[in-house]
């Protein structure tokens, strides 16, 4: 396989914000693997929370280039296997080389991703929409300029409630909340009550990850369900949420890709739980990707192209919360010229 990296600098269209950091530019590594006269493309994303950047990305990527390049293509599963042991410290990079291989691999057979799998799109969930962290008014005029059947709204203030009444008051759509682990357990419970009223579906992540006695009375008493993400990254820790959380928010690139997240999804719905994935504010290259996992999902936060300025790709398009498929086999991306 022939191995080639872009990498990206992709401004926000608004400043995002969440409880613990706000940024303006997204930077993001896209990875192309080329066989057989056809190519995939994959990609991840830099975060500072969990201390990946993009030349750090970049740099494990090129270690293992000849291996890479040397090899070729049999079924992802077994492409994701043979480079775990060389980059199973940096899940991010695999992620994207795994999305690539999907891409790819699909491409091969001349069909589309979810085609692959055999899976049916006619009952495919919607995107929400996130609206970040700011004053009051400008959470409002940004739900306004960008009218959507569900809002994903990050939370973490000290005035978290009156947030919600204020958006509330100018649309009757879905509401899911993200406190993004600056919560404790009363301010949980306490909340999850006030939400309820207002129209929330859900809560995701109130607590941190390593709280999980707080997070075990949560579950038990919380008016909401709840979503873990922070405290999902891993193939290890579905089991680990099991009667802490109704259910995990999958996110590939933490994750390692689309090979684990499969795995993942079967795993939480054999325990009964609620299965999302989410976004790190990948462009349309990784958003893409998402889309051929919908029909396996309950609800799905992917709309990392609709906040950012400009973009890598074409590919999946959405409107109004719906998720269309580009005409092209794989998953539908392809670079900007």
């Amino acid at each position: 396989m022939k191995l080639t990296l872009y990498p990206f600098e992709l401004k926000f269209k608004h400043t995002f914000t969440i409880s613990r950091k706000s940024k303006d530019v997204q930077p993001l590594l896209v990875v192309r693997l080329a066989q057989d006269g056809k190519h995939g493309l994959g990609e991840t994303a830099d975060n500072a929370y969990y201390n990946m950047t993009v030349p750090l990305l970049m740099a494990d990527i090129e270690k293992h280039r000849s291996f890479i390049e040397n090899y070729t293509l049999s079924t992802p599963e077994q492409y994701w296997a043979d480079l775990y042991p060389l980059l199973g410290h940096n899940l991010f990079a695999l992620c994207a080389l795994d999305i690539a291989a999907w891409d790819l691999y699909a491409k091969l057979q001349q069909k589309k991703l979810y085609e692959v799998w055999g899976l049916d799109i006619t009952h495919n969930p919607m995107t929400d929409y996130t609206i970040g962290i700011d004053t009051i008014p400008n959470m409002v005029q940004k739900l306004k300029e960008f009218p959507w059947p569900i809002y994903k709204i990050k939370l973490g203030t000290k005035e978290d409630i009156e947030i919600i009444k204020a958006l509330r008051a100018h649309t009757d759509a879905t509401f899911r909340v993200d406190a993004n682990c600056a919560w404790g357990v009363e301010e949980t419970l306490r909340n999850a009550l006030e939400l309820k009223k207002l129209g929330v579906e859900f809560i995701e992540q109130p607590m941190p990850a390593n709280d999980k006695e707080g997070m075990k009375i949560i579950f038990e008493q919380s008016a909401l369900p709840v979503i873990a993400d922070e405290s999902c990254i891993l193939e290890a820790d579905v089991a680990a949420c099991k009667g802490l959380f109704h259910g995990i928010n999958i996110k590939l690139t933490k994750c390692g890709g689309i090979t684990p997240a499969l795995r993942m999804i079967r795993e939480a719905k054999s325990y009964g739980m609620k299965v999302m994935t989410g976004s790190m504010n990948e462009s349309t290259v990784g958003t893409s990707a998402v889309a051929h996992l919908l029909p396996l999902l309950d609800y799905v936060d992917m709309d990392g192209p609709l906040l950012l300025a400009s973009d890598t790709s074409t590919g999946i398009t959405m409107q109004e919360g719906r998720i269309f498929y580009a005409d092209r086999t794989g998953t539908g991306a392809e670079l900007l010229a």
